[in-house]
Formats: structure tokens, sequence, C-alpha cells
């Protein structure tokens, strides 16, 4: 069995060569659930992001934003419409394409942290690895690097369990950008933090985006969404850029 993903053409070659190319494109983006009655949680949606933006996507509990997370992530498909990431369009990967994609292009961070408990720091961020592509003989050095850079390379022996709730999110943000994403996809990242925490975590964001990484953050809290270059604001499924 491989540890390694493929991942499909012409997908990469365009993602490698499309400079100056939109990195995420959503033309009139519709996402309907089967009722009844039918239920359109995102609603004509069209959205572009350049190489390098910083964009908050902010809304109230139900307004949508787990929807369009789900999309950006190639975690869900749209009901109508085309969503393009690196020039290309991702309605006809597959599911096994669409998990390669996700491994190479794609970090995420979510407000549960989601780490392994019977894993240590250091393998936390180990895992993603194994399924992006990155050779055996670089893992533990770029895991290293990436939870130095996070300001946690003391705590790589440690478990999840014995860190604080902003040790535990910096890990996680370790984990989503240790393949070197293109695109970074951060879930209400301080929703389980307290202020001045939350205000570190996404003062790391700040400075990755700052290093080129293109930065999506889905919250409900209007403090953190102002902090984005751009605000997009999301209420009964449409899309409105404040």
């Amino acid at each position: 069995m491989t540890d390694t993903v493929a991942v499909p053409q012409p997908l990469a070659d365009e993602a490698d060569d499309g400079a100056g190319a939109p990195l995420v494109e959503l033309r009139d983006v519709t996402r309907s659930f089967p009722g009844p009655p039918e239920v359109q949680a995102l609603k004509g949606a069209t959205l572009t992001v350049a190489p390098g933006d910083y964009i908050s996507i902010v809304g109230p509990s139900g307004s949508g934003k787990s929807t369009m997370l789900n999309i950006l992530g190639l975690l869900d498909r749209p009901s109508v419409g085309e969503y393009r990431l690196a020039g290309s369009l991702t309605g006809a990967l597959s599911d096994d394409e669409r998990a390669a994609v996700r491994a190479r292009f794609i970090g995420f961070v979510f407000q549960s942290f989601h780490l392994l408990s019977r894993r240590s720091v250091l393998d936390n961020v180990l895992m993603p690895m194994l399924y992006s592509g990155v050779p055996r003989r670089e893992r533990e050095s770029r895991a290293r690097e990436a939870l130095d850079r996070v300001g946690l390379s003391h705590r790589v022996d440690f478990f999840p369990g014995s860190l604080s709730g902003g040790e535990r999110q910096r890990v996680a943000v370790a984990r989503a950008v240790v393949s070197g994403p293109r695109l970074l996809l951060a879930d209400e990242p301080t929703g389980n933090l307290d202020q001045r925490t939350s205000g570190e975590v996404m003062s790391l964001f700040e400075e990755l985006n700052d290093d080129g990484l293109t930065l999506i953050v889905i919250t409900h809290d209007d403090a953190v969404a102002r902090r984005a270059r751009r605000s997009i604001r999301i209420a009964d499924g449409r899309l409105s850029e404040l």
C-alpha cells in the first residue's frame, strides 16, 4: 500500500503554471438539500479569491458558513454552478481525486482542533504528510520546522491532553501547513479560545498569509472578521462583500 496520493491532471499542471490566475472561483454555486421542503443552504454564490488573499466569511449560525467551507474544501459538491481551483474545474473529479487535491493543496483548521489524543504532538503533525506526497525522508524535519514556526518546538513529545487550548490550536495550524498547501481554510478557529489566545492565533495566521499563503477564515465573530483584508458576509445562503 502506497503512502502517497497522485494529484490528478490537469489540475496539478495548472496549479503549478497558472500564476496570476485566481486560486478559487465559485460561479453561481447553489447547494440544495432534499426535503420536503428542499433547503438551499447556498444560493447563487459567486466568489473570486486571488493567490495570497486574506478573506473572512462572517455570518450567524445557520447562514450557510459550514456549507461554504465544505464546498471550498472539496468536502461537498455544488448542486448547481462551478467551482474552479487553480483554474481547473473540480466538478468532474472522483472522490479519490478530490481527496488527493485536498491533501496537497488545502489545509484545514477547525474550532475543535481534531487532534489525535493518543499520538504525540510530533505524530499529529506528521500524519497529513502520509497522504500529501511529501517524501518520507523529509517528513520529520518538516514537522519539527512547522512546530518551531508556531512556537511549540518544546512540546514535540507531549500529548494533546496536556496542552492548553491555544497550544492545541497551534498544533492544528502546524499540521495544516506542514505539507505546503496553497489554501488554508479556518473554520471558527478562535471559537474555543479566550480573547488573548485568539489574538495570538490570528496573528499566527496573518504571519502565514504574509508569507504568501491564501487564507479564508470562516467565523461568526465580527472582531475576527475585521482583521481580514476582505470580508464577505453570508446571510440566508447569499454572499455580499463588505
